[in-house]
This record gives structure tokens, C-alpha cells and sequence, in this order.
């Protein structure tokens, strides 16, 4: 199913320390076209940023909702629900940021591919494999739709100096 275009300005990215960045985003229940509006918001949203991936509690909607385009020519995949159903032991290293967090980033290992379970536009219950950037990029929204932060792998003297730097950007 084709989403809707999205016409308008999409909500502002919440700024840390805003405590829905620090909640766990609320399941969804079935894939509407309520959610679909949501997702289609989202991606506007990513492409201004540019981004590789969005979680909705990033831009204040409290839904396990997340998109991933990591730019390889596979093109969005939209997520209601996602959860990791298997990761590699391989780790792999990549820079990563958040527009809620903005003028910082970090290098973080994550898991070099993984197995994810969701919702697809559809409402289908799907597995879909996901590798390298869209692995780091699936992981990264997940963590978001679980109330943490790239910053949330770091030690906490490396945390606190991100934060006292984002600070800085605001």
C-alpha cells in the first residue's frame, strides 16, 4: 500500500532531555491510515534532516513506530512493532547521531546484521533481515521506541560530555 503524501510541516524534533526521550514508546495495536499519516510525517521529517532512519517518540508521537532507508536502493521500510528476533555475534562500528541530541555523535558496535519482526505498511506481521547501515539504523530506532539514546552505549563520563556539548549547539 502507497502511503499518503505528506503536505505539511512535520512536528519539530524533540531536544534532550525531554522525558518522552526517556519513555518507552506505547505498541500499536493495528497499522491504520492514522499510522500511515504518522509514518508519511516521519519520512518527511527524515529527509529534512537527512537521516538514514526516524522512531516516532524522536519527532513526540509515543508509538513503537520507526522507518529505515539507509539509502542502498532498498528504500524505506516501515516498521509498527519492531522487534529483534535475532542479532549477529559479529559486531560492526559506525558513527551514529540524533537530531534530538544535535552536534554530537559517537561511534558505536552494534550488532552487524539482525532479524527483525514488525508490522509493514500493510498490517502484515513480517521477518526481514537486515545488515550493515539498516542493521545499525533498525537497531538505533528500536532503541529510541525503548526510551534510550546512542548515547545510552557510552560510558557515562563520555555520555555526560556529549550532553554538557549538545548543550552548547541548543
Amino acid at each position: 500500500m502507497t502511503l499518503p503524501a505528506f503536505t505539511g510541516t512535520p512536528r519539530p524534533f524533540l531536544r534532550w532531555p525531554d522525558v518522552r526521550l526517556r519513555t518507552a514508546a506505547d505498541p500499536v495495536a493495528e497499522v491504520t491510515d492514522r499510522i500511515r499519516a504518522i509514518w508519511s510525517e516521519m519520512e518527511a521529517a527524515m529527509r529534512a534532516m537527512p537521516g538514514v532512519g526516524l522512531a516516532a517518540p524522536q519527532i513526540g508521537v509515543m508509538e513503537r513506530l520507526a522507518i529505515v532507508d539507509a539509502g542502498d536502493g532498498q528504500g524505506i521500510t516501515y516498521l509498527a512493532n519492531p522487534v529483534v528476533l535475532h542479532a549477529s555475534v559479529e559486531l560492526r562500528a559506525h558513527d551514529e547521531a540524533s537530531p534530538n541530541l544535535p552536534g554530537v555523535s559517537a561511534r558505536i558496535s552494534r550488532p552487524r546484521a539482525v532479524t527483525v519482526g514488525f508490522l509493514d505498511q500493510d498490517g502484515v506481521a513480517r521477518e526481514e533481515d537486515f545488515v550493515l547501515l539498516r542493521a545499525t539504523s533498525v537497531q538505533h530506532q528500536i532503541d529510541h521506541l525503548d526510551g534510550k539514546l546512542f548515547i545510552h552505549h557510552l560510558s557515562k563520563l563520555k555520555r555526560d560530555m556529549l550532553v554538557r556539548k549538545a548543550a552548547k549547539c541548543a
